[in-house]
């Protein structure tokens, strides 16, 4: 693994696997795999076959077997995947054997909880900088980070080389300091506020919403509901 991050992005082997052609739905399930291939490591595993790696994944080996084979790994018939090499191929794929130096803007609730959050650290994932508009919080403590001002946010971007910023604004002040990142050369944002942002082409943004999926839990929940209610109105009936 560390020898990976020392490894240039010039090196010709590291961008073959870069420019491979992935669809979007296998790079949005790959971190899943990961995290599956994690656990079964940590319980000692050495190989694993592609129906149980998919059982734990919670898809179909079919998908699974055809997702892995994306990145040219076809396992072993009769044996499977080894398991540290199928977690380094996907960890490289994903970009995760580079260090990523990340800045978090907005520390309130939810930005010192992602701060606090080990899995960044764990993931390659480093935070170079916590930023805050309310000057009750600059200069306070986090995750063993000083706040610093958001106007120093491109100073912060500068330093660091960041690419990647998390907004953890509330939605009146997002789009702003969306454009100031963009404007800092941050291309990739993870989004928390609960507003859609404008980006330029060459921007990613991944939203999330967590009211969004608390909606949908909602609507499957009540779904059950009217399904439990009408078996009971039918077993009434035959009573």
């Amino acid at each position: 693994m560390t020898q990976d991050r020392n490894r240039g992005v010039d090196d010709p082997a590291r961008l073959r696997g870069i420019v491979r052609d992935i669809p979007q739905a296998t790079v949005a399930r790959l971190p899943v795999y990961l995290r599956a291939l994690h656990e079964l490591a940590e319980r000692r595993v050495g190989t694993v076959a592609s129906q149980v790696l998919a059982r734990a994944a919670g898809v179909s080996p079919a998908k699974l077997r055809k997702d892995l084979s994306c990145l040219g790994s076809y396992g072993t018939r009769g044996v499977g995947y080894d398991v540290a090499t199928l977690a380094e191929q996907i960890a490289r794929q994903l970009g995760l054997t580079q260090d990523w130096p990340v800045v978090i803007v907005g520390v309130g609730k939810l930005g010192q909880a992602l701060a606090n959050y080990a899995g960044f650290a764990d993931r390659g994932f480093r935070v170079v900088g916590l930023l805050d508009a309310d000057p009750a919080r600059v200069g306070q403590i986090v995750a063993g980070s000083v706040v610093r001002p958001a106007t120093e946010l491109e100073r912060v971007v500068a330093e660091h080389g960041v690419c990647i910023g998390v907004l953890a604004t509330p939605a009146g002040s997002a789009q702003r300091m969306c454009d100031r990142l963009v404007a800092a050369g941050v291309s990739s944002i993870l989004n928390f506020a609960p507003v859609v942002l404008s980006v330029p082409d060459g921007v990613d943004v991944r939203k999330v919403d967590l009211s969004l999926e608390l909606q949908i839990l909602a609507f499957h929940e009540q779904r059950k509901d009217a399904v439990r209610r009408a078996a009971g109105v039918l077993g009434a009936m035959r009573a």
